[in-house]
């Protein structure tokens, strides 16, 4: 039994861009240089790259760019495989499936201010955010970025530092500052975003504390151990429209329990950061531990790949 199915858009690597070093810029193009579906500043797509695998990254360019996509991707030697087969197999020409670009920043015609802090390639999230800011032209925008030397995505920045919305902090000259220092304190009109090391990230959310959610923005590349839960009981999933019941052992993960059953779920970080594998829930009490979804978006949805079940059954829209 398969899950309704998911929408996939094929696109062509119109170009393949220097990034710096072992960075390398994908321009993804409709094949017939149809106009691709719209997307927010700061969304996602999930690239499906040979062999199956399924990986997410941040839309780079202008929405209003409507005819093209643009992802920036690092190499990692010592990631889960997804960067590798993008810098060594995929070439200019060649196909790949999109997913629809999902979430991004809701940039709010009532704040008024915006400070992005990013480390190195985590500058990715905040660069679409930034080209529609200053394209906008509708508020103050400042990013800074953290680096080990010569910043990544040169060519992507240019046009921000022309303008002086951009901080470079070169760590290899001067310590990193502290990110308090760079967001200040708590403006109702201010929002700000976070992406790079864990370090990093925990710094901000200490800087943010007590800040109103909708003002704060976190993106991980790596999500966090999820610690061994000894409480944790088995639980009954039920999908109303497959009609199927599916039983999740303890310590098994939702996803886990169906890919099991032959539902067919999209999935790429498996732990709770992409969106990836979102799901509406009907009924029951699902546990969440996702760091994706907004308190409100908990109300209908969940992340199968880290989500549990406080109830005995659990009813989800599949």
């Amino acid at each position: 039994m398969k899950a309704a199915p998911i929408t996939t858009i094929k696109t062509i690597v119109e170009k393949i861009d220097d990034g710096g070093p072992d960075v390398k810029v994908f321009s993804l193009v409709d094949p017939d240089r149809w106009e691709l579906p719209p997307f927010r500043p700061g969304a996602h797509i999930d690239l499906h790259l040979p062999g199956k695998v399924v990986r997410t990254y941040s839309l780079c360019n202008d929405p209003a760019e409507n005819s093209r996509y643009v992802v920036a991707v690092k190499r990692e030697p010592s990631g889960r495989g997804g960067s590798i087969r993008l810098h060594d197999d995929v070439r200019q020409g060649d196909t790949i499936g999109v997913s629809l670009p999902r979430g991004g920043l809701q940039l709010d015609n009532k704040v008024s201010r915006f400070t992005f802090v990013a480390g190195g390639i985590g500058v990715t999230p905040f660069l679409s955010a930034a080209a529609y800011l200053m394209r906008t032209g509708g508020a103050d925008f400042r990013l800074h970025l953290m680096v080990r030397g010569e910043p990544p995505v040169a060519g992507l920045l240019a046009p921000l530092l022309q303008k002086g919305h951009v901080v470079i902090h070169n760590t290899v000259t001067a310590a990193r500052p502290e990110v308090a220092s760079l967001i200040g304190r708590t403006p109702s009109d201010e929002m700000v975003g976070c992406c790079g090391p864990q370090g990093m990230i925990e710094d901000f959310e200490q800087a943010t504390r007590g800040w109103p959610d909708e003002l704060v923005h976190i993106e991980r590349f790596v999500p966090l151990a999820r610690p061994l839960d000894p409480n944790e009981k088995p639980y009954t999933l039920v999908l109303s429209r497959s009609r199927l019941e599916v039983a999740v052992t303890a310590g098994q993960t939702m996803l886990a329990a169906l890919i099991d059953a032959g539902i067919d779920i999209p999935a790429s970080c498996c732990g709770g950061i992409c969106g990836s594998c979102k799901v509406d829930w009907l009924q029951g009490e699902p546990v969440h531990r996702d760091r994706v979804l907004s308190p409100a978006e908990r109300g209908k949805s969940l992340m199968v790949c880290v989500a549990g079940s406080a109830t005995d059954r659990l009813i989800l829209d599949l």
